[in-house]
Formats: structure tokens, sequence, C-alpha cells
């Protein structure tokens, strides 16, 4: 009896790990992010580096975007373009003013996205995971909002 309790313990442990998602590592406060928050939504990806001119103009829009955004199935994120980590990426980030998550994890693999050397760069990706526009340069929130809308209504 005590072996099939334990099996069945295990297969169920199994099959609850198995759906639990990609693992997107850590936000700039150090805060696990859960999978939910990635997975089957529309998601705003946008990459900046502190050096980077455009991007400190851009992150208040990126700021009111993701404002505008809430309770929608669509969310922003920010990845740092050099990588930085812990203490540095939470640094860097309020020294920016960014209010919206930013990724600790780059998922440039996970999307399958185009390697840019330009910065800033914002992709939108769509709930299937693909990416479904590669925005080059500076943007404002109602420039990104109609790409959004106009992909939804394709979609």
């Amino acid at each position: 009896m005590t072996r099939r309790v334990t099996v069945t313990l295990a297969i169920i442990t199994t099959l609850l790990l198995g759906g639990c998602g990609n693992d997107y590592g850590v936000d700039q406060q150090g805060q696990k992010i859960a999978s939910e928050r990635l997975d089957k939504q529309w998601l705003v990806l946008n990459y900046w580096a502190e050096w980077c001119g455009p991007c400190r103009t851009e992150i208040p829009e990126l700021n009111a975007l993701s404002e505008q955004l809430k309770g929608k199935s669509i969310d922003v994120f920010g990845v740092n373009f050099d990588n930085v980590q812990g203490d540095e990426l939470k640094k860097a980030s309020e020294a920016l003013g960014i209010r919206f998550t930013v990724l600790a994890q780059d998922p440039a693999d996970y999307f399958e996205l185009p390697r840019s050397e330009a910065l800033p760069v914002t992709y939108i990706i769509d709930d299937k995971g693909k990416v479904r526009e590669q925005l080059m340069g500076e943007q404002t929130a109602a420039g990104v909002m109609a790409k959004l809308e106009a992909l939804q209504a394709k979609n």
C-alpha cells in the first residue's frame, strides 16, 4: 500500500511540475518571475542600456504604456542590453526611473529574438510566443499601442 501511494505521489508531482512553464529567472528586485506573466500573453519586450540616450527618453513612454495595459493580457518587460545583474540591475533600473518589470535573464533564446546591435529595440511578441514586430529606435506609448491593436486585430 505504501509503495502504491509513493508511486502515485511521484506521478502527480511529475505532472504538476511538467506544467509549470518556463523559468524566466528574477526581476530587478530579485523577485521570481512567474511563467504565467509571460506565457500565453502578448508582450512588449524592450532592450535598454544606461548609456543609451534614446532609451532614457523612451522609458517614461514605456512606463505610461505599462500603466495603460494593466488588467489586459499584455505586459511590458525590459531587458538590460549589457546584462547587468543583481544590485547593479536594480540601481540601473532605478536610475532610469523604470517602473515596469525588468528581466534579469535575457529571454532572447526562448523567443528566438533576432540580435540587435542598435538600441533601443522593442519586440512585440504574441500570445503564442512568436515575434510579431521588431521596433527599432525610440518608441511612444501611443505608437506601440497602435501597433499592438493592429497586430491583435489580424490575430
